[in-house]
């Protein structure tokens, strides 16, 4: 199952870097801040949300190459959710995003920030990679949280496309109104097949 997860889109890349960072860490080449890298993990959680609601579910674009990326994204992966090539980010998509995150960090915080919320953007990843992996493939979680999260987010899928957007963290969801029970929610009809 970790082959698999890893042989995806930018898992490998995510291991390489957090391995790499943690390396340079332990070599004295990189200093590491524990308050910075959980800044990073809030910075990626907010930003699943933000990017999953507004971006990857937001109307088709008028150009065909913005449809093409829209679909690949994440449209293509409602109409197939077990398609494991439409499940993770792909690196042409991850690594321009870090990049800008990185930029942005110096930008903001200065150059010192970077590797810790770099780390924690990437371990972040790592965690909602790992979360909707588990979610779209026949494996039942071993603890109860886990079964819920995978539950949660398939609902998403098959139940209505208009609510649950957090896929490894539901906390947004009941910030910005997007949580309900899956019992009081009407079947959307539109879950697999986004704006058609």
């Amino acid at each position: 199952m970790l082959l698999v997860f890893f042989r995806h889109g930018g898992t490998a890349l995510l291991a390489v870097g957090v391995v790499a960072l943690t390396l340079a860490w332990l070599a004295g080449a990189a200093t590491l801040s524990l308050g910075e890298i959980v800044l990073g993990a809030l910075l990626f959680y907010v930003s699943e949300y933000l990017m999953h609601r507004f971006a990857f579910h937001a109307p088709p674009a008028p150009w065909a190459f913005a449809r093409k990326l829209q679909h690949r994204l994440h449209y293509d992966h409602h109409a197939e959710p077990s398609r494991l090539d439409l499940l993770f980010l792909p690196v042409w998509f991850l690594a321009p995003n870090l990049l800008g995150t990185a930029a942005l960090v110096a930008l903001i915080l200065g150059v010192a920030a970077v590797p810790s919320v770099v780390l924690g953007v990437m371990l972040a990843m790592l965690h909602y990679e790992w979360v909707h992996y588990v979610a779209h493939v026949p494996y039942e979680p071993l603890t109860p949280f886990g079964r819920w999260i995978k539950q949660y987010h398939l609902r998403h899928h098959f139940i209505s496309e208009k609510l649950w957007f957090g896929v490894s963290n539901p906390s947004f969801d009941v910030v910005f109104g997007t949580y309900g029970k899956a019992g009081d929610v009407e079947r959307s009809a539109t879950a697999r097949n986004l704006h058609s």
